[in-house]
């Protein structure tokens, strides 16, 4: 059972004087050392958080320049293929021309051996018609 006298009070003195001592010696530097430590928190948390924008925003550069040089180096392919297709184009027109030259220098040889050929069969017509002709009949004429 709880009896009131003078060692009530002076417990209620006593934890009241208690509280004030622990409140300063004790709560307020850890309170301090925790806000401090929030407020590092919340520093570096901006930090990072700049950081993470910086990067972001380099790596859209990266991206920016990096689709830059791949247009600029399609466009200089095209225009060395569209080169190399044109150099090409004229060098078979040139051997077009040189193998049409050749042919037709050939087809004229041809058509002149074939002619003399004619020519030097027609003169022999007569003697082979007549060893033909002896050797059906069986004698010479």
């Amino acid at each position: 059972m709880i009896t009131i006298d003078l060692t009530m009070p002076i417990q209620i003195i006593n934890m009241l004087l208690l509280i004030v001592i622990l409140n300063s010696i004790l709560y307020r530097p850890i309170r301090a050392i925790i806000e401090e430590r929030r407020r590092k928190i919340d520093g570096l948390s901006g930090d990072v958080e700049k950081f993470n924008k910086n990067a972001k925003l380099r790596v859209e550069e990266f991206d920016r320049k990096i689709r830059e040089a791949r247009t600029k180096a399609k466009g200089e392919f095209e225009t060395a293929r569209q080169a190399g297709q044109a150099t090409v184009g004229e060098k078979l027109g040139q051997l077009r021309k040189e193998v049409e030259t050749a042919k037709g220098e050939q087809l004229r040889r041809i058509e002149q051996q074939f002619g003399a050929a004619r020519d030097e069969l027609k003169g022999q017509v007569n003697a082979f018609a007549a060893e033909m002709a002896g050797k059906v009949l069986g004698r010479n004429l």
